[in-house]
């Protein structure tokens, strides 16, 4: 699904993020639109996808483009929580434990292959992304801010990998997939990187403290009482579908909100559409629904069961007036 609003309409800082990344990307404007929604919302992004499409590129030139830190933990099955997190380690000279952090405590994180680590170790993460906090020897150790974290898991790799429980799958607001590029798109890349790579090149459109704001005029956009009653009408039907075997919680209800609010704020505008919430539906409950054996055996998607669900529910009549 492509967005249906023009560039034009984004807000300058915002638009000037996207630019920076698509110096680095090639084609993968909805991918990055998608992102920083998450971002904006404080919220975390799983990136489904095969190797060597652009994840980590994608994840770098967010982070340069945001002047934020960047981390890349490499998931494997010997991973442990400690590895995440940190550890405290006995200082002989002032003889006291000092804590010596991990990467997980740092700004932008790239999750690369989630799936193919221990539920001991993704829980660790997953208290990282709900709490923005980690535990390590009894104390709490609050996460920078902001924090966000894009998780990356192979779909054709199954041997060896531990699929994500439905409890941290829910923790993401987003599920993307980046996909194959066009020759055309692919050709750009071989010309872009021919004499070196331009992730060396770019430097940040924002500032931290920027991003911190924008978060905080996210939560400050207006949702109306029948878009609300818009989301809950979608995430409902999602309860009763008869090729869904569980429907969205209510975490997804207030997902979409976060997203929509996100997105509104990304086009300049301090209140949300129910356009929003057509758009962003498929990429915020797609993961958090089960689809029944007989349903996933005939080869359903459970992204098109949720756009079928949207063009099911009726539409509030928003006079944009009235909001503004």
């Amino acid at each position: 699904m492509s967005s249906e609003y023009q560039y034009d309409t984004y807000q300058p800082s915002v638009k000037k993020v996207i630019e920076n990344i698509e110096n680095v990307m090639v084609g993968k404007r909805e991918v990055t639109e998608l992102s920083l929604v998450a971002l904006l919302a404080g919220s975390h992004v799983l990136l489904e996808d095969v190797p060597g499409v652009g994840k980590t590129m994608m994840v770098r030139a967010l982070a340069k483009s945001v002047g934020a830190g960047f981390n890349r933990i490499q998931f494997t099955p010997d991973l442990l929580p400690s590895d995440l997190t940190g550890v405290s380690v006995f200082n002989q000279r002032e003889m006291m434990f000092e804590f010596r952090k991990g990467p997980l405590l740092g700004n932008i994180i790239l999750a690369d292959e989630i799936n193919r680590t221990s539920p001991k170790t993704q829980s660790a993460l997953l208290e990282g992304m709900e709490e923005g906090s980690v535990t390590v020897d009894g104390e709490t150790h609050i996460l920078p801010q902001p924090f966000f974290v894009m998780a990356t898991q192979n779909p054709i790799e199954y041997e060896g990998t531990y699929p994500l429980p439905e409890a941290q799958l829910d923790r993401f607001l987003l599920k993307l997939k980046m996909g194959y590029p066009s020759p055309e798109e692919e050709l750009e890349v071989l010309n872009r990187t021919e004499h070196g790579h331009p992730i060396d090149s770019i430097e940040s459109a924002l500032e931290i403290d920027e991003l911190i704001s924008m978060q905080k005029k996210v939560r400050e956009v207006f949702v109306e009482q029948s878009v609300k009653q818009y989301i809950i009408d979608i995430v409902s039907r999602t309860r009763h579908n008869t090729s869904i075997y569980l429907g969205a919680s209510p975490r997804g209800s207030l997902s979409l909100m976060k997203a929509a609010q996100a997105y509104a704020f990304m086009r300049n505008r301090d209140y949300v559409l129910p356009d929003d919430i057509k758009y962003l539906a498929p990429y915020v409950l797609s993961h958090r629904v089960l689809l029944k054996s007989e349903a996933a055996f005939e080869g359903q998607q459970s992204e098109q069961i949720i756009k079928e669900i949207v063009q099911r529910v009726k539409v509030p009549i928003i006079r944009e007036e009235k909001v503004k």
